[in-house]
């Protein structure tokens, strides 16, 4: 029923990884996360690995651990103690990293000797069986979206009902989702209600005991330097231009390494407090479209409050609103990072005074919904 989405399990990891062994691209992969050493090395590893959570040790967490020396200012978290004697989530998670918001989910939990979560992630990603391969042996679960609206019905249904049983099944596992189609390109995370109808459809009870055996537990992923920040601000400038933006091929591989390679900050994870049953009970009492309404609203809220305050958010916010620096530092500091940022841009093709403002926003609205 669910062998299409579903990740590798460890016979299928260990078969993957020695295919994906073998690809051009793993010298590259192995010059960036570990420099100096033999791409034979990382070669072997992989076809030496016996199952998921042999890759996880082996490979992922070392990996993740490069990363995060290598390009943020420190990763920081607060609220594991959600999960404490194994209790199991739906993640509902702000998204602003196409790969990393979940891998540093991932490296908190395994560094914390806690289960690994299954991650959620569209089909759109996968290009080939390399992308495929490394990805589903990471625990991901492949969210359909290249499908007619007919079919979406019924893959809506599988993941739905998926996710569920993921909870609560002899081995349960908690699930991350981003908590609407996409990574959030304009700084404003807002919950989609139909990603919280989608989940509900697998539900064979009333709203409050159907949504309550997903457990939503809200998470606010949050960077101090914005993950592909021009990218989304160039992004929105076309769609303001001509009305829709349209990826290139092989645009979302792009943005993947990018994101993996660029300077990040300090980077902050929130688990935040999950859904309570009183809170499904109240919305249960609106009509159908208001009690989704009103549940998103509650995500939102809790992604807000978990969601950290950088430097870079206050001084967006001060420019936006003409206010004076509180932290000239920090306002140089800023000012520099946008000039970096807008002169990677083509000079003659588009308005780069524009560009810049929309990225201005996309730091201030943070800061702003949270009241600086």
């Amino acid at each position: 029923m669910y062998e299409d989405i579903r990740p590798y399990n460890d016979a299928e990891t260990a078969a993957a990884l020695k295919r994906a062994s073998n690809n051009r691209l793993m010298e590259q992969i192995s010059a960036f996360l570990f420099p100096g050493k033999d791409p034979d090395i990382l070669r072997n590893t992989l076809n030496t690995i016996h199952g998921v959570d042999d890759f996880q040790t082996r490979v992922m967490y070392p990996a993740v651990r490069s990363i995060i020396s290598k390009t943020t200012n420190g990763l920081s978290y607060d609220g594991l103690e959600w999960f404490e004697g194994g209790q199991t989530y739906t993640m509902l998670s702000s998204h602003r990293d196409i790969v990393l918001d979940s891998a540093f989910i991932q490296y908190i939990f395994k560094g914390n000797g806690l289960p690994l979560s299954e991650i959620a992630v569209g089909d759109n990603l996968i290009y080939n069986q390399f992308i495929e391969d490394l990805m589903r042996s990471n625990r991901m679960i492949k969210v359909s979206r290249s499908v007619s609206p007919r079919e979406l019905l019924e893959t809506s249904m599988q993941l739905s009902s998926y996710i569920r049983m993921r909870l609560s099944d002899e081995h349960p596992a908690s699930v991350w989702i981003s908590h609407r189609n996409g990574r959030t390109k304009d700084g404003n995370d807002t919950t989609e209600q139909g990603l919280l109808k989608m989940l509900s459809m697998s539900g064979s009870r009333d709203f409050p005991e159907n949504m309550a055996e997903l457990r939503l537990m809200p998470v606010a992923v949050s960077y101090e330097i914005e993950s592909c920040g021009i990218k989304k601000a160039y992004e929105i400038y076309i769609k303001q231009m001509m009305g829709n933006y349209i990826k290139r091929p092989g645009e979302d591989l792009e943005s993947i390494i990018m994101g993996i390679m660029q300077q990040k900050g300090r980077v902050h994870v929130a688990f935040c407090k999950p859904i309570t049953f009183e809170e499904l009970s109240d919305c249960a009492a609106l009509d159908k479209n208001e009690r989704f309404r009103s549940l998103a609203r509650i995500v939102d809220e809790r992604i807000l409050d978990g969601y950290r305050i950088w430097p870079s958010n206050i001084v967006a916010a001060e420019m936006l609103t003409g206010r004076t620096p509180s932290d000239k530092y920090e306002a140089a500091q800023f000012e520099k990072y946008l000039k970096e940022e807008i002169n990677t841009l083509p000079k003659h093709m588009v308005d780069r005074r524009v560009i810049r403002d929309i990225l201005i926003r996309i730091y201030a609205t943070p800061a702003l919904r949270k009241g600086f």
